[in-house]
């Protein structure tokens, strides 16, 4: 029998196709080679409060245990990104403390039945945080993967976050800039794996190697949020057409607080606003387009991406890429070698480097064949070994870490 893992996260897919990020699913099938995988994760409109989730292949399934927060006509905290849903509607703040609540109780409920060797965090806020009050017996393991360490700093926050870290018997973190910060925070890089999302490299790859390009297709995905940039994109467009480059299209798969803010500027422009799409029309829409682009900013309140997931899938898909220089990106792309990086909110250079790849066929092909080849260590199975073997070791260790941590208290 396999051991019992317990996964804790605030974005999980409720529905088949809903266009929920599913890096958490993807990395949870793969878990499940080495461990009895049970996530427990928010109610989201039209899931069901429990199930079982095969992998597509069908060797693996993970059960999902969905816990209700709020008032059924208002739970809304949840759906989608928690930080960027607080900020569009301030009255959500009254979700929080009943968040924190159901999570703390159905962690220490799930810990009882299950009796997991290790709890696994995605996000040290909230899910870290809870985990570490509701089951400070169990190894646990933290995944950062970007807001939860670029913003959210203020100091009675930040002690919050290092007094989690500090408990945490293993942290991992998408970049190397986020491990660093970890580092200068007081835990050792011995603690501190970099293990980002994983994509399946073979099945993206294999559609986009059948799908014919859209002359001219230009793609970004994401959620409708200031970190992502898409607003100095639309500007770059502009550029573009101001220096008579024509016959682009860019179509923008994804939602959220800022879209009607978007469609206001992309007013005349090439631009379709596709919404929300789940992961087949994703892979579908990055096999046929020409270009992807990923023109990322830090917020104002200091948040940025990690490791954006869609850069791997695009990469798998042997895209030609045009990102922001920031960290992690950087990581995956090296400039005019995988893609071209241009400075965060520099519409010019944004263009430039646009009018390059839209008019050298060649330029596109090269360096979709590079990126295509950098993005291969991100394949799940690599990323999943990973993880299962960072949970093994601080499984292997439950005993002491139960009598020191017993003892602490």
């Amino acid at each position: 029998m396999k051991p019992k893992l317990l996964v804790l996260a605030s974005t999980f897919p409720g529905t088949p196709g809903d266009g929920t990020p599913a890096f958490v699913l993807d990395l949870a099938w793969q878990q499940a080679n080495d461990f009895d995988v049970t996530v427990l994760t928010p109610m989201t409109p039209g899931a069901a409060a429990t199930e079982s989730i095969p992998s597509p292949d069908g060797k693996t399934s993970v059960s999902v245990v969905r816990y209700r927060y709020f008032l059924k006509h208002w739970e809304d905290l949840a759906h989608g990104a928690i930080l960027d849903n607080l900020k569009a509607k301030k009255s959500r703040l009254l979700q929080v403390p009943f968040l924190a609540h159901f999570l703390f109780y159905g962690t220490r409920r799930l810990v009882r039945q299950l009796q997991p060797v290790a709890i696994h965090a995605h996000w040290v806020i909230p899910q870290g945080i809870l985990a570490t009050l509701a089951a400070p017996k169990v190894p646990l393991l933290v995944t950062t993967h970007g807001g939860d360490i670029y913003a959210l700093n203020a100091a009675p926050i930040l002690r919050l976050k290092r007094w989690v870290f500090g408990r945490a018997a293993a942290i991992t973190t998408v970049n190397s800039q986020m491990k660093a910060q970890l580092v200068r925070w007081g835990q050792s890089e011995s603690k501190v794996s970099l293990l980002p999302m994983g994509v399946d490299t073979e099945a993206v790859g294999a559609l986009a190697s059948k799908t014919p390009k859209v002359p001219g297709q230009l793609l970004v995905v994401g959620r409708l949020v200031e970190k992502k940039g898409i607003e100095y994109l639309l500007d770059a467009l502009r550029l573009l057409e101001q220096r008579g480059v024509s016959g682009f299209k860019l179509v923008v798969i994804g939602d959220g607080p800022i879209r009607s803010q978007l469609e206001t500027k992309a007013k005349s422009l090439p631009v379709e606003f596709r919404g929300k799409r789940g992961r087949a029309e994703v892979h579908a829409a990055i096999a046929e387009s020409e270009l992807m682009l990923i023109p990322s900013v830090t917020a104002a309140n200091g948040d940025q991406e990690g490791l954006p997931v869609t850069l791997l899938e695009g990469g798998a898909g042997a895209i030609c890429v045009i990102a922001s220089r920031l960290p992690g990106i950087d990581e995956v792309i090296e400039d005019d070698v995988s893609g071209l990086l241009v400075p965060q909110r520099d519409a010019q250079a944004l263009a430039v480097a646009l009018e390059r790849a839209l008019t050298d066929a060649s330029l596109r092909a090269r360096l979709a064949a590079g990126i295509a080849v950098s993005v291969k260590r991100f394949d799940i199975k690599v990323i999943g070994a990973g993880y299962n073997r960072v949970l093994g070791q601080i499984a292997a260790v439950a005993p002491a870490a139960h009598s020191s941590k017993g003892t602490g208290r």
